[in-house]
C-alpha cells in the first residue's frame, strides 16, 4: 500500500521526487551558468571554440533523452534508469570539478577531464529527463487526477527554484571566492556536484515507498522499425508493382494499418517542426554569446554592488515565473476579447519574431560595446603606444612609419588608443631614433627592438647613461573573460618591489623596468595599495577606480625618495551598462512563453494517443539541432559578433516566414477523431503482427513536457 502524506491523497514518495528534482536542476543550471566563462578564462579557449563546445554540450543533453527513454521503457524501467544515470551524472560532475583544480595535472589534463565530465553530465541529465516527472505521476492512483495535476505544478516550481537560485549563487562562488590565486571554478562546480549527490541520495532514500512499474515497451522503436521496413520493402519490390498511395503503405505486410496511419499523422507534424531549430539557435545563446557580451559591459549598480556577467541568466527563469500567468490570464484573454483568432501555430510564429527582435537589440548593444575595445592589428602590422619617461621632450622616428612622434614629458603617444605600425612580416627588428629636444649635439640615440605582428606593444623611453634608452613590453588588449579589470605593474625603480593589492595576494615586481604578470582584480576603488622595496621602504599608492573591462598599466616611479604610481588605461573601461541587456531577455523570454509552451501543447494535441511520446521526442530534438546551428556558425562563419547577431535575427525572420507559410496550409486535427479512426482501422494483410505498441499514461507525458518546456526547453 502506498504511504500517503497525513490528511491528504498525496503519496509520501513525491516529497523525495520533488527534492531530487530541485537538487538536480540546481546542479545542472549551476554548472552550466559558469561554464562559458570557465572555457574562456580558465581553459583559455577562444570565444568561438568556447561557444561551439558549449552548444555541442547543450545539443548532446537533448539527444540523450531518446536514449534514456529507450532504456527505461524497453529494459529496466524508470526507477533503475534514474538511479544508474544519476550515478553517471555524479561521476561527470566529479570529473568536471577535479578538472577545475589548477594543481591537478597540466592544461591537457584539465581539458580532458572537463570534456569527459561534460559528456557524462549530458548523458546523465538528458537520460533522466523523460523519466523523473513521469515517475512522479506513476505514484498517484488513477482517481486522484486533481492531486496529480497539483503535483506537477509543485514539480514545476522545484525546477524554477533550482534554476533561479543556482544562477545567482554559482557565479558568486566563482567570482567572490578566491582559490588557487584566481576565480574559484573548482568550488563553483563542486557545489553543484554536491547537490547532485544529495539528489541521488534523496531519491534512493525514498526507494521503499515508490510504486515501480515494469518496462512498458518503447513506441519509438516500433515507429523506427515500421519506417525502416517500409523503406526496405519498397526498395526490394519490383518497379512493375502497383504504386501505393503513401510510401509508408509498403509496411502493410508486417505492421497494422492503425500503426501506419498514426505514423503518417505524426510525420505531418514532424515536417512542420523542420523550421523550429532556428528559434532554439537564438534562445540558447543566452548562456554563451550573451554572457560573453555581458563580460564587456559595465555591471556596477552604485558603488557597493557589482553584478556578475553570468548572473544575468537568472533573468530568464525569473521572467518565466512572471510571464506565464501574465500571458495566460491577461494577454491571451485580451487578444481574444478583440476577436483575434490566435492559433497555436500563430503563437509560435510570433514567438520566433520576438526572438529575432531580441537579437536585433543584441546587435545594437554590441555595436556600442565594441567602441571600448581595441581593434586588433591585421597581419603584417602591430599595435604600439609610446610613453616618455625621459627628463626632456623627445622625438621618435620609426622606420616604415611616416609620422614623427613628438612626445612631451610623461605623455602617452596617442591618448585615444594605439597606432598601427607596419612590419611587413611576422617578426621584425626595428632600429628607432630617439632625439632629446633642446639639446645641442649628442641628443639622438638609437633603440633596437623586436616587434611581433598582430600583437600590441608599449615602448617606454627613459634617460640612460648615454642618452635615451628604451624598453619594449608586450600588452594585453582583450578584455578579461570575467569582465573584471586587468592590472599590471612596470617597475622603473632600481630595487625590486612587492605590492599588496589584495590582502591575500603579494605581487613581486623585479627592478629596472621589469613588469608583473597581468592580474585580474575586482572592480573597486584602490586608494591605498602598499608598495614596499627590498630596503623596506613602503609607500601607499592611490590607483583610483579600476573599472569593468579596462586594462591598466601602472608605472612605478621614484620621486623625492618615494615611489609614485602613474596609471595608464591601455584598454578603455566598459561604459555600456548591463541594464541594456534586460530588453533582450524580456523579448527572448516572451518569445519562449509563446513558442516553447505552445509548441509542446500543440505537439501533444496533434498526436494519436499512442504516438504522443514520439512527437514530444521529435520536438525535443529540435532543441538539439538548434544548438548544432550555433556550433556551425560559431566555428565556421568567423563573423564579427554584431554581424553574427544580425545574421541570426535575419535568419529567424526568414525561417519564421517559411514556418508561417507551412502553418497556413496545415489542417488541425481533432484528437478524438484520431483515436476513433485509429480504433476502426483494420489490418490490410493477414501477415501483420498484432500492434503491441503500448499506450502510456498520456496525462503524465503531457504534464512532464509542459514542465520541461516552461523552464528548460
Amino acid at each position: 500500500m502506498v504511504k500517503k502524506i497525513p490528511g491528504t491523497n498525496y503519496p509520501l514518495s513525491i516529497v523525495f521526487i520533488v527534492v531530487n528534482e530541485f537538487c538536480e536542476r540546481f546542479s545542472y543550471y549551476g554548472m552550466k551558468t559558469v561554464l562559458m566563462l570557465y572555457f574562456v578564462s580558465y581553459l583559455r579557449w577562444n570565444k568561438n571554440l568556447s561557444t561551439a563546445v558549449y552548444h555541442g554540450f547543450s545539443s548532446l543533453c537533448y539527444f540523450a533523452p531518446i536514449l534514456g527513454a529507450i532504456i527505461a521503457d524497453s529494459w529496466i524501467g524508470k526507477f533503475k534508469t534514474i538511479i544508474y544515470l544519476s550515478i553517471v551524472y555524479v561521476i561527470g560532475h566529479l570529473f568536471k570539478s577535479v578538472g577545475a583544480i589548477p594543481t591537478v595535472g597540466d592544461g591537457t589534463t584539465h581539458v580532458a577531464l572537463s570534456v569527459l565530465g561534460l559528456i557524462l553530465i549530458a548523458f546523465g541529465t538528458g537520460g533522466i529527463k523523460p523519466c523523473v516527472a513521469a515517475f512522479g505521476g506513476d505514484q498517484f492512483d488513477e482517481e486522484h487526477v486533481v492531486e496529480r495535476s497539483r503535483f506537477f505544478s509543485i514539480f514545476y516550481m522545484a525546477i524554477n527554484a533550482g534554476s533561479l537560485i543556482s544562477t545567482v549563487i554559482t557565479p558568486m562562488l566563482r567570482g567572490d571566492v578566491t582559490c588557487f590565486g584566481g576565480d574559484c571554478y573548482a568550488l563553483a562546480f563542486g557545489v553543484p556536484a554536491a547537490l547532485m549527490v544529495v539528489a541521488l541520495v534523496v531519491f534512493i532514500a525514498g526507494s521503499g515507498m515508490y510504486r515501480k512499474g515494469p518496462p512498458e515497451g518503447n513506441v519509438l522503436l516500433d515507429v523506427c522499425k515500421c519506417i525502416g521496413f517500409a523503406i526496405s520493402n519498397r526498395w526490394k519490390r519490383s518497379k512493375d508493382e502497383p504504386q501505393r498511395e503513401h510510401w509508408l503503405d509498403w509496411a502493410e505486410e508486417k505492421f497494422s494499418s492503425r500503426l501506419i496511419t498514426e505514423i503518417k499523422m505524426v510525420l505531418k507534424v514532424l515536417v512542420l517542426f523542420i523550421p523550429l531549430p532556428m528559434f532554439w539557435a537564438l534562445f540558447d545563446q543566452q548562456g554563451s554569446r550573451w554572457t560573453l557580451q555581458a563580460t564587456r559591459m559595465n555591471m556596477a549598480f552604485g558603488d557597493h554592488f557589482n553584478l556578475k556577467p553570468d548572473q544575468m541568466q537568472m533573468i530568464n527563469p525569473l521572467l518565466i515565473l512572471l510571464m506565464v500567468p501574465m500571458f495566460d490570464f491577461l494577454i491571451y484573454p485580451l487578444v481574444g476579447f478583440f476577436k483575434i483568432n490566435v492559433t497555436p501555430l500563430r503563437k509560435m510564429a510570433t514567438g520566433m519574431i520576438f526572438a529575432a527582435l531580441a537579437f536585433g537589440v543584441a546587435m545594437l548593444v554590441e555595436v556600442d560595446v565594441m567602441k571600448t575595445m581595441v581593434e586588433p592589428a591585421p597581419p603584417g602590422e602591430c599595435l604600439l603606444q609610446v610613453f616618455n619617461l625621459a627628463e626632456n621632450n623627445v622625438s621618435l622616428k620609426i622606420p616604415g612609419h611616416s609620422d614623427l612622434f613628438k612626445l612631451p614629458i610623461g605623455y602617452l603617444q596617442d591618448p585615444t588608443g594605439y597606432v598601427r605600425l607596419p612590419l611587413g612580416e611576422a617578426v621584425k627588428e626595428l632600429t628607432m631614433e630617439v632625439t632629446l629636444n633642446g639639446l645641442d649635439g649628442g641628443g639622438t640615440s638609437e633603440c633596437t627592438r623586436t616587434f611581433t605582428a598582430q600583437e600590441a606593444h608599449t615602448l617606454i623611453l627613459y634617460r640612460g647613461a648615454t642618452g635615451v634608452s628604451c624598453e619594449l613590453v608586450k600588452d594585453h588588449t582583450e578584455k578579461s573573460g570575467s569582465g573584471d579589470p586587468l592590472l599590471r605593474f612596470i617597475n622603473t625603480h632600481s630595487e625590486a618591489v612587492t605590492l599588496t593589492v589584495r590582502e591575500e595576494e603579494k605581487i613581486p615586481v623585479p627592478a629596472n623596468y621589469a613588469q608583473s604578470p597581468y592580474k585580474t582584480v575586482t572592480r573597486n576603488r584602490y586608494p591605498r595599495v602598499e608598495c614596499c622595496t627590498e630596503s623596506k621602504r613602503c609607500s601607499p599608492l592611490d590607483l583610483g577606480l579600476l573599472d569593468f573591462g579596462a586594462t591598466y598599466t601602472v608605472l612605478l616611479l621614484e620621486k623625492s625618495g618615494k615611489i609614485e604610481a602613474h596609471r595608464m588605461e591601455d584598454v578603455k573601461a566598459s561604459d555600456v551598462h548591463i541594464a541594456w541587456q534586460v530588453p533582450m531577455y524580456v523579448l527572448i523570454t516572451a518569445g519562449e512563453v509563446m513558442f516553447s509552451i505552445t509548441g509542446l501543447e500543440f505537439s501533444y494535441s496533434q498526436a494519436p494517443a499512442s504516438m504522443k511520446s514520439v512527437l514530444q521526442a521529435g520536438y525535443l530534438l529540435t532543441i538539439a539541432f538548434g544548438n548544432i546551428i550555433v556550433l556551425i556558425v560559431a566555428e565556421g562563419a568567423g563573423l564579427e559578433q554584431w554581424v553574427e547577431f544580425l545574421l541570426f535575427a535575419v535568419l529567424s525572420l526568414v525561417v519564421c516566414l517559411i514556418f508561417a507559410v507551412m502553418a497556413h496550409f496545415y489542417t488541425y486535427v481533432d484528437p478524438d477523431d484520431i483515436v476513433f479512426k485509429g480504433r476502426q482501422d483494420k489490418p490490410s494483410s493477414g501477415k501483420e503482427e498484432e500492434d503491441a505498441t503500448p499506450v502510456k499514461n498520456q496525462m503524465e507525458d503531457d504534464d512532464l513536457n509542459k514542465i520541461e518546456g516552461t523552464n528548460e526547453v
